[in-house]
């Protein structure tokens, strides 16, 4: 919601707060997923690209795939047409949502080499970059490595390396806290880190997406 908005329901709760139950209301016969999707086809019509980036994450976490996000953009082609339909992937691709990676959507993955693995201890994590992409690499054991998209499922926002504290990652934006252990939202949210495939190949630490 918009710092407009917040005010005005500061500011007035007796009339914007109709506002808000009547658009709770009009929706309450709708599973989340659907009603999220009809948000992100609204958005897309009005071209309100703040709008569509928070509705677009809110139908993700509710279980909306990547395929479902672009058929529900495309059934909509009578009403959208094929500029605006563009201007949500164009946002979408900016956006770099892992989601959306062509290996998560059944395409072909590459491998990429993300560091070497001697000197790095057991129980200890490393933020890096790799082609382009922030990465938390987290070394479980003598053989097991973790390594996440370094954005919040939140809305993306792009995780710093100093706030790591331990063995919790804080989302700077709003609090939402991560055990790097295991990649769980542990406090706020409710969706984990997204973890990205990896494996070692002459002690190199290669990662797919």
């Amino acid at each position: 919601m918009s710092d407009a908005l917040n005010y005005l329901v500061k500011a007035r709760p007796d009339a914007v707060g109709h506002y808000f139950a009547f658009l709770k209301n009009c929706g309450k016969h709708l599973d989340p997923k659907t009603r999220n999707l009809i948000s992100v086809i609204t958005k897309v019509d009005a071209q309100t690209e703040r709008g569509f980036r928070q509705y677009l994450g809110r139908a993700l976490r509710e279980g909306c795939t990547p395929m479902e996000v672009l058929d529900a953009l495309l059934m909509a082609f009578p009403t959208l047409g094929l500029a605006k339909i563009v201007w949500a992937v164009d946002i979408i691709l900016a956006m770099d949502i892992p989601e959306f990676q062509p290996g998560a959507m059944g395409g072909t993955a590459e491998w990429h080499d993300a560091l070497a693995t001697k000197g790095i201890e057991v129980g200890s994590t490393q933020r890096v970059e790799c082609d382009g992409r922030g990465l938390f690499v987290h070394r479980v054991s003598a053989k097991e490595w973790r390594v996440y998209d370094s954005r919040c499922p939140h809305q993306t926002t792009n995780i710093p390396h100093l706030a790591l504290q331990g063995c919790t990652l804080t989302c700077p934006k709003h609090e939402w806290q991560f055990d790097i252990r295991s990649g769980d939202c542990i406090k706020k949210g409710n969706s984990p880190l997204k973890q990205w495939p990896s494996k070692v190949a002459k002690g190199r630490l290669l990662v797919q997406w």
